[in-house]
């Protein structure tokens, strides 16, 4: 039986893939590399365990692409993107398309650690949609019009000082609406916020 511990890492990176495969073989994970989308795609079975990482932007299929791609043929394979915050938009495209999460480069050994163990135990042990949606739309509730606001900001990948010219409000205001937001709806990462409020946002 596969190990549900493997990692695939998809990156046109050579450096990427080598320091991510290095991290995560220490960590105790069983390590799977490819130079491309297409060649992942390539390989692909439909049965393989584990996890899969990679970058949002890259030639050829991009991240975005390749998590539509698995959607489309039937895949639950949880799914990690990595993003510059200038890409945050693309990021959650990709957790509209599937993925599960998103870390924002430069990225901490333990961000990624978290982002694996975190998209394991979702995939290994999954919560029922509709508590997570009940959960996420109670959260919502208790945001006032302007930490709305700054949610759907921080959700389209805006900087504070865009969102403080939008709302004609200061930078420093942003920022106390949005240490509001993370500490009411719970999050601990703007890529937990963000697939807080895709959920509570779903139809069925």
């Amino acid at each position: 039986m596969a190990s549900a511990r493997v990692v695939h890492i998809v990156d046109d990176d050579d450096a990427v893939r080598d320091s991510l495969g290095f991290l995560l073989m220490a960590a105790g994970y069983e390590i799977k590399t490819y130079e491309s989308a297409s060649r992942f795609l390539e390989l692909f079975t439909g049965e393989e365990a584990g996890c899969l990482i990679t970058d949002v932007r890259m030639p050829g299929l991009t991240g975005l692409e390749l998590a539509r791609r698995l959607r489309s043929l039937g895949s639950n394979m949880p799914i990690v993107v990595m993003t510059g915050h200038a890409d945050v938009p693309l990021a959650v495209e990709a957790m509209k398309s599937g993925a599960k999460d998103f870390i924002e480069k430069p990225f901490e050994a333990d961000a990624i650690l978290t982002a694996v163990q975190g998209a394991l135990a979702r995939s290994e042990q999954p919560r029922s949609e509709d508590a997570q949606r009940s959960a996420a739309i109670m959260r919502m509730e208790t945001l006032s019009a302007r930490e709305r606001d700054v949610l759907k900001g921080l959700i389209a990948g805006k900087a504070n000082k865009a969102m403080a010219r939008e709302l004609g409000i200061s930078p420093r205001t942003v920022e106390v609406y949005r240490a509001a937001v993370m500490t009411k709806m719970q999050a601990s990462s703007l890529s937990q916020l963000v697939r807080m409020a895709l959920v509570a946002v779903q139809t069925g």
